[in-house]
């Protein structure tokens, strides 16, 4: 089974057993978390194929978080010419690290 779920603004082709990375979940380490906002779910070779409008009455994905941790620092520099003006900004951003479990 494979499944295209939407968090934190994204959409996400998943599988079962896959560890997929996305943006922070308000979970702990080994807890279970339950994606909702299923757009398609189909088999592996795509004969069979539920297209949500916009989403799969029924259908939800379970995962377990593995980690929760910071992705890499990303520097943000502005910079004007002749007028001694620099800023730089880091910023990292929290992530979640999730293995799915079930497509159902």
């Amino acid at each position: 089974m494979l499944a295209i779920i939407q968090t934190g603004g994204k959409q996400y082709v998943v599988r079962e057993n896959q560890t997929i990375v996305v943006e922070k979940l308000p979970t702990q380490e080994g807890e279970t978390v339950e994606f909702a906002n299923v757009l398609l779910v189909s088999s592996e070779d795509g004969k069979t194929a539920k297209v949500g409008t916009p989403t799969v009455t029924g259908a939800k994905v379970t995962g377990t978080v593995l980690s929760q941790f910071k992705d890499k620092k990303i520097n943000v520099v502005k910079f004007k010419s002749k007028v001694r003006y620099r800023r730089n900004v880091g910023h990292r951003q929290h992530k979640t690290r999730v293995q799915i479990t079930t497509i159902s």
